[in-house]
């Protein structure tokens, strides 16, 4: 697996550049990933849905798809698509240091 840098820290990554190493991640390297994607400033409605896709994917396994967000973290996907435009489970996903999410493209 091909590696990348991030925040100063050398992290496993896919082709797309998604990371594979779950305890890899962490908040430094949660707002480099931003960066890359243009996300500039995570305020915290962003950490609570990022926080929300790490936890429910150490339970679950599998990275949550933006309904689960939306019903079991109780962030509404209109709020989403507004902290995190155009692919907000890809974004998301990305940010969080998960794989990408099924179905996303």
């Amino acid at each position: 697996m091909p590696t990348a840098t991030i925040a100063g820290q050398e992290v496993t990554v896919d082709d797309e550049g998604f990371m594979t190493v779950y305890d890899e991640w962490n908040e430094d390297v949660g707002r480099g990933l931003a960066s890359l994607i243009g996300i500039d400033d995570l305020n915290d409605e962003h950490w609570e849905a990022i926080n929300f896709l790490r936890s429910d994917f150490a339970d679950q396994g599998e990275t949550a798809t933006l309904r689960r967000v939306n019903k079991v973290g109780g962030i509404p996907t209109k709020k989403l698509f507004v902290l995190f435009p155009k692919k907000p489970a890809k974004k998301m996903a990305y940010i969080a240091g998960l794989p990408k999410p099924r179905g996303c493209v």
